[in-house]
């Protein structure tokens, strides 16, 4: 760059800033060709440097941007038509993304761009709008600027053709969603709006400068509230931009193998870009009235009440739009996936993050697009590679962030009924997934990788647990038939669960077994006739029914327990799996060297993320009939309503006299997300209610005494029923729960504690099953001298349970709910894999980033 490099630098200089005559010198050296790039403007402009100016010399730099924005407006209203003035933008664009994240660090400056200057603009104060707004309006003007950003459909542009006039709706860059025409694709186009959306997108992240606990971020980013306002007259096309930019990208770009390592792909980076200002933006949706900030509280400042952004994406309502938006997620999902004869002849891509989050945004504020997508097979689609990235993730602790939104959108789908039965489909596909060889349906696949996170996982996954289990949970109704494989690896987790040194490890354990127990009730109260493989493999295990039954609550039996933990290593939920490594695994791995990590905030427990709903349609019907009846002095029971009256309580079955009041309190546990406490009483132990009996002797009675017993706890008063929905956690009960954690470590298990949820456990169900199986299949095995399986797996198939079971329970969803909390956890989250991807340049690297911790590996 020679003697152009050399002024530049010296140019910039802090003590040359200092007396710099920014009027008129900066504008020539910005027109100059040494700064081609950002990457230029990072070298010239040093992290220390910039620091140093604002501390000496804040007259200038104030000053400095003040200039970089009148030039952009100076630009706009010239319509920028030359070359020189598209090189100035450029340049004051790069300048400005250096700057900013410089100036969020102190909180006075965050307020520059949003307070009126006295000495400029005292005659008109009134009428100006502050510099923020002058700075967005005028990007957004250029991100439709003919020959510049977007291509002129006439070959020449009328001099009376300005910017501010223009009609941008006939310039949106993609086709796609509300757009039918194709636009002209020009490489330089998409460079030059990358360098406006990188500055847009550094403009949102004031959010990460402040801490996650503050108040600062109820009232929602200003920028963003600014972006997305209807003082944005672009907000429509800029929206439908970014969205057909984001779902039309192809990455391979053509059939021709190797084809990119022979011409650049100037649309990865910007979609890239297009989809991190997409999900920034749908990230803010604040209340229409908001106090705002007293020294921001100007004549002038815009009034922002609503996100035109979430209003255009919940108002999307055509199936072919929701298909085009589909097939674009899965398509760039599936990308990393697709394996060809010639390796490496096909770009990858690897912003699927981004993309998850734009899916559960997508879910949150339009419904029908989620029940578009569960009302096909296409889910499907995305449900395996979300698998992939869980299982390729699970060894690697710097990807904590990816294997919890995995598991939050399955947690989302799986509320849903319609996502149950398309789990039946056969998995067909050939996808590079670290699991046994099976043969069978989407549904034997969620099983295995579930059952691979939670054997073969570190450590910091336990909180994930009764999240993958709540999803088992939810499915378990409509799996018509499990393979082999899988029914091995679900009762494996129950004996791994079930072992007395790991029920007595902490006070939370055991809700595991709850879980796993109810799965295995709806299997068999629901689809008995396809599962012979599971009902086979329980009956083969039965011994860890019948321990879990006779579990020892003695003194000296807790004492042994407790002394083989202590000879265990350090506490691991996945400890449990050690003797016996599963097939294909791999050891749980660190973070890799030279690794950046971002620490996330705590996410909240199972409890606050989800609420207890009947899968049954009628059941509302039901609950106003039942009280109608009570209201004529009819008894309910009599009209067979009893167990469909018991919609929310756990499991279905009433529990005993006087249970009621104390159930919460017995069997309320705490889990563990990410070291927070969370007390949840509601889907992390919602369980099916015992008789008296007590279940260590269910094997010692006869048939008859079972649906004696049965029978007893279905006819209890209707006075003790209460509906226990599944309640958001308020902040008091989280921190309550966060001391409490602390007091679990020195925690010691007691023969009442065991007793309080033992004689809880579900278990009639499976007790009933093996008691009426197992003599058969023995004494089938002797009279035939069996010792094939497949014979009694086929005998197991031709057999039933109809009248022998008890009482089939209403199917219990529970649904995922959006609180405060998960809100903020996403949005850290996004902003952490923002930050971690946005490497050349390193806009925010050098900063000081309070909303997460960073730490260099």
């Amino acid at each position: 760059m020679g003697a152009g490099e050399s002024k530049l630098g010296t140019a910039f200089t802090p003590g040359n800033l200092g007396n710099l005559d920014l009027t008129k010198e900066i504008w020539e050296q910005l027109e100059l060709d040494a700064i081609n790039s950002i990457q230029d403007v990072f070298s010239l402009l040093p992290s220390p440097e910039i620091r140093k100016l604002k501390e000496e010399h804040a007259a200038n730099i104030r000053t400095l941007c003040q200039k970089l924005v009148e030039q952009l407006v100076l630009s706009v209203e010239a319509s920028c038509r030359t070359q020189a003035d598209q090189k100035s933008v450029l340049n004051s664009c790069r300048i400005l993304t250096r700057l900013l994240p410089f100036l969020y660090e102190d909180p006075e400056w965050r307020l520059f761009f949003w307070a009126q200057d006295s000495a400029d603009h005292r005659r008109d104060e009134d009428s100006d709008p502050v510099l923020a707004q002058t700075l967005i309006m005028a990007v957004t003007d250029l991100l439709f600027c003919p020959d510049f950003t977007v291509s002129s459909e006439n070959k020449g542009r009328d001099e009376v053709d300005d910017l501010e006039n223009l009609e941008s709706c006939e310039l949106i860059w993609e086709k796609g969603v509300g757009f039918v025409m194709t636009p002209t694709q020009v490489p330089q186009h998409h460079q030059n709006r990358c360098e406006l959306l990188r500055l847009l997108l550094t403009c949102f992240s004031q959010t990460i400068y402040l801490p996650p606990q503050g108040e600062a971020h109820l009232a929602g980013d200003r920028w963003v509230k600014l972006f997305t306002s209807p003082i944005n007259r672009h907000a429509l096309p800029l929206f439908t931009s970014l969205l057909n930019t984001v779902i039309s990208y192809e990455p391979s770009g053509g059939l021709l193998p190797y084809n990119h390592l022979i011409w650049a792909d100037s649309k990865e980076k910007l979609t890239e870009l297009c989809l991190q200002v997409l999900i920034v933006t749908l990230d803010q949706n604040p209340p229409v009235h908001l106090e705002q900030d007293h020294s921001a509280r100007t004549k002038s400042s815009p009034v922002i009440s609503e996100n035109l952004f979430i209003n255009y994406l919940s108002r999307i309502h055509r199936d072919e739009d929701f298909e085009l938006i589909l097939t674009g997620i899965t398509r760039l999902l599936m990308n990393p996936l697709h394996h060809t004869y010639l390796p490496h002849s096909q770009r990858k891509v690897y912003f699927h993050q981004e993309l998850l989050i734009l899916f559960w945004k997508l879910c949150e504020h339009n419904k029908r697009f989620l029940f578009f997508v569960l009302k096909s097979s296409d889910v499907l689609d995305l449900l395996v590679p979300i698998l992939h990235n869980l299982t390729d993730a699970r060894a690697d602790q710097s990807r904590i962030g990816l294997m919890h939104i995995g598991v939050f959108i399955l947690l989302l789908l799986s509320g849903e009924r319609n996502f149950g039965v398309r789990l039946n489909k056969p998995f067909t596909l050939t996808v590079p997934l670290d699991i046994p060889v099976f043969s069978g349906s989407h549904a034997d696949l969620l099983i295995i990788v579930f059952h691979k996170i939670i054997t073969n996982g570190h450590h910091r996954l336990q909180p994930l647990f009764e999240c993958l289990l709540t999803i088992l949970c939810n499915v378990s109704p409509y799996i018509k038939s499990m393979s082999m494989v899988a029914s091995c690896k679900l009762i494996h987790l129950i004996e791994a669960f079930s072992t007395p040194w790991f029920l007595l490890a902490n006070s939370t354990n055991h809700n595991l077994i709850y879980f796993l127990l109810e799965v295995l009730n709806n299997i068999i109260q629901y689809q008995f006739d396809g599962n012979s493989n599971l009902i086979y493999t329980i009956i083969r295990k039965r011994a860890v029914f019948h321990n879990l039954a006779n579990l020892a609550t003695d003194g000296g039996a807790i004492a042994r327990a407790v002394a083989k933990k202590k000879k265990k290593p350090k506490m691991k939920r996945s400890d449990s799996q050690t003797d016996e490594p599963m097939e294909g695994s791999n050891p749980a791995l660190p973070a890799e060297p030279g690794t950046l990590k971002t620490s996330l905030i705590k996410f909240p427990g199972i409890g606050s993320l989800t609420e207890a709903k009947s899968a049954h349609p009628s059941q509302k019907q039901l609950e106003n009939l039942t009280k109608s009846l009570e209201a004529l002095g009819l008894d309910p029971l009599a009209s067979h309503l009893a167990p469909g009256v018991e919609l929310e309580t756990a499991g279905g079955l009433q529990e005993p006299s006087g249970a009621s009041s104390n159930l919460e309190e017995k069997t309320a546990g705490r889990i563990e997300m990410q070291g927070l406490g969370e007390k949840c009483t509601g889907g992390a132990t919602q369980i099916q209610p015992d008789s008296q009996q007590n279940t260590g002797h269910l094997l010692d009675h006869n048939l008859e005494d079972l649906e004696k017993a049965v029978t007893n706890c279905e006819a209890q008063p209707k006075a003790s029923t209460s509906k226990r929905m599944l309640s958001r956690q308020t902040s008091k009960e989280s921190t309550k729960a966060r001391s409490s954690s602390v007091a679990d470590e020195n925690w010691t298990p007691s023969t009442e504690w065991i007793n309080s949820w033992k004689n809880k456990l579900p278990l009639h169900t499976v007790m009933r099953l093996l008691q009426v199986l197992v003599p058969q299949v023995e004494k089938m095995c002797i009279d035939k001298g069996l010792t094939d399986e497949s014979e009694i797996i086929t005998f197991l198939q031709h057999g039933t349970l109809v009248g022998l079971l008890p009482v089939p329970h209403p199917i219990l969803i529970r649904r995922y709910q959006s609180n405060p909390g998960t809100a903020m956890w996403f949005r850290t989250y996004m902003w952490g894999v923002i930050y971690l991807r946005t490497i050349d340049p390193p806009v925010w690297h050098s900063t000081n980033i309070k909303l997460f911790q960073v730490q260099k590996v």
